[in-house]
């Protein structure tokens, strides 16, 4: 069995999440190291085996063989570039930091690299995989969030929308990927991945709802290929961040099993 020194991006819900699961034990997986702003000043963590280093962004590709991303968006080239450039595998959240910042597709090829892009909060990246060896004619996705969910979206600021005074569902998005990943990057980045998938950035369809009658994150997908048509649904519970799934830090360490695993399901 293949042995991989895991680090982790950030030490936020997602971070903390995805390191109790390889703290406690995932065949081949070892976590080695964690990236926080201040590598001094460590916070309190207990761990059931040996405690990772902690160290920061630029300091992971030395340490690590895989590299989870759970940092913010702002950091995300400076945490990516020195990972892909060493030939290591980098697992990204932020799929719209990759999207604005593609070239490091071809860095990673160039170098012996991988981008691995998890499910994160969205299901059927499977099926759309699949469905786009074929031909794919459309693919709409609706998101629909709690109000409180979307505070802080810079779209939101430069229209004007003030979601904590909506008290019906309300469309306050329709375009494209690519445009939700700049006015709302701490939302959306499973629409992006489920561009990536499917027919690309600028081919997707993408509506975004606050909906104060949920208390979930909802998305629904609808495809039209010449191999199948299907719509899939699914209802995130909110973990402590609103804005993220509990689902996320789970599909991160499903996809980090699939590494080393005897047996993998799924495309």
């Amino acid at each position: 069995m293949n042995q991989y020194r895991v680090g982790i991006a950030g030490f936020g819900a997602i971070g903390q999440a995805v390191a109790r699961a390889l703290d406690a034990g995932v065949p081949g997986l070892t976590l080695a190291a964690v990236a926080i702003r201040d590598p001094q000043r460590p916070p309190a963590a207990t761990w059931q085996g040996a405690a990772p280093a902690w160290t920061t962004l630029s300091g992971l590709a030395d340490l690590c063989d895989v590299v989870v991303e759970c940092a913010p968006a702002a950091v995300f080239r400076e945490l990516s570039e020195p990972v892909l450039r060493a030939g290591k595998k980098l697992v990204v959240l932020s799929s719209g930091a990759l999207l604005r910042n593609d070239d490091l597709i071809e860095l990673a090829a160039a170098h012996g690299g991988q981008i691995i892009v998890p499910s994160g909060a969205i299901l059927g990246l499977d099926a759309l995989t699949a469905a786009a060896e074929g031909t794919i004619h459309s693919v709409t996705m609706i998101t629909r969030k709690p109000p409180r969910g979307l505070l802080g979206a810079p779209y939101l600021e430069t229209h004007g929308i003030d979601v904590a005074a909506i008290t019906e569902p309300t469309r306050i998005f329709r375009g494209t990927p690519r445009e939700a990943a700049i006015g709302f990057p701490a939302n959306l980045n499973v629409a992006v991945s489920v561009s990536l998938a499917g027919i690309g950035p600028e081919r997707t369809t993408l509506e975004i709802w606050a909906d104060p009658g949920v208390t979930r994150n909802i998305h629904r997908v609808e495809v039209d290929s010449d191999s199948a048509t299907f719509s899939m649904e699914i209802q995130n519970i909110p973990s402590e961040n609103p804005k993220t799934g509990r689902i996320t830090a789970q599909s991160v360490v499903a996809a980090l099993r699939k590494l080393t695993g005897a047996l993998r399901v799924g495309t």
